[in-house]
């Protein structure tokens, strides 16, 4: 019986194995890192920051360090008047 984050670890090393034999141009991944704990989310920005010289990643997360490792962020907030707005930031360009 494997915990959560623990599902997600060998996932993830099936994941980037697989993509370092053969990278495909982008890869689109949704919550893959909700599982895990501090620690090895970095570990997984880590991985993502070496492996985007090969792969755009479009990846969908709450997880900071995930963020982190972000070229662009792209979000959704929601004004007093209801109105729904997506706000973006690119990451090399703020001080």
């Amino acid at each position: 019986m494997l915990s959560g984050g623990e599902k997600s670890l060998v996932s993830l090393a099936a994941l980037f194995a697989l993509i370092s034999v053969s990278p495909p141009p982008f890869l689109v991944l949704d919550e893959i890192d909700a599982a895990l704990d501090e620690e090895n989310a970095r570990r997984f920005s880590e991985l993502i920051k070496e492996f985007s010289k090969q792969t755009q990643f479009v990846i969908v997360t709450h997880n900071r360090a995930t963020m982190e490792a972000a070229d662009i962020l792209y979000g959704i907030t929601m004004g007093e008047d209801g109105v729904s707005k997506v706000l973006s930031l690119k990451l090399d360009t703020v001080s």
